[in-house]
């Protein structure tokens, strides 16, 4: 399925959801944490030429049924730009350096069939990444970390067997509002010791690749 198709998908099913979830005519508005960033990628802004390079689920607006208004008061302001107004606002740090989690969730983090087991193992896969993200005091240096599971089997040794497993590759980029980034430079240390608990720890993982594109040419997310 290409990655386009899987965000509308998943966007349709944003909705659905939320629809189901409505039970009280005392809904009046829905309060989404849109930023410009998805904007830009989504559709043309204020009459500007914009090409589309991913479809965000929370952009373009509310089915008519829904009979909801539409508050998005972050949504012509860059990420570091939200930080300075919550730094302001008084809010706690660690919410405010979280990483950006994607709309779509994970199943854009899943190159092949969003499955319960490939879900798993993409959630095992990344607790491990961010576990030593903070035992090396990284994470707050970087922008954003996240597995990806590739639609790929290798061949492997673990024990005393042959294995033709999963490939899991790791992203970690810096960035200033997301328009751009840059690959995160680990120590080969760091990246073996990632590396060595994932494939002994997830069990249907033996090779864990890492990611050195900068946006541009490459997106922060893989699809």
């Amino acid at each position: 399925m290409k990655p386009e198709k899987k965000r509308k998908i998943i966007g349709h099913c944003f909705i659905d959801v939320f629809k189901s979830s409505i039970k009280t005519d005392q809904i009046k508005f829905l309060a989404q944490g849109t930023l410009y960033p998805d904007v830009i990628e989504s559709v043309p802004m204020r009459g500007q030429p914009s090409v589309t390079i991913k479809t965000h689920h929370n952009v373009g607006g509310l089915p008519k049924e829904l009979d909801l208004e539409l508050v998005e008061p972050l949504k012509e302001l860059f990420k570091d730009e939200v930080r300075a107004i919550g730094r302001e606002l008084g809010l706690p740090e660690k919410f405010l350096r979280r990483h950006p989690f994607p709309g779509p969730g994970l199943a854009v983090r899943i190159l092949g069939p969003v499955e319960e087991e490939n879900l798993k193992i993409l959630r095992d896969c990344d607790a491990i990444f961010m576990e030593e993200l903070e035992k090396h005091h990284l994470y707050d240096q970087i922008w954003q970390a996240f597995a990806v599971l590739l639609p790929v089997h290798t061949v492997g040794v673990q024990g005393d067997f042959r294995t033709y497993e999963k490939v899991v590759a790791l992203r970690a980029v810096t960035s200033e509002d997301g328009m751009t980034a840059n690959w995160y430079p680990f120590t080969p240390e760091v990246l073996a010791q990632i590396s060595r608990r994932i494939t002994n720890e997830v069990q249907g993982v033996n090779r864990v690749v890492y990611d050195i594109t900068s946006k541009p040419p490459g997106t922060i997310e893989w699809e």
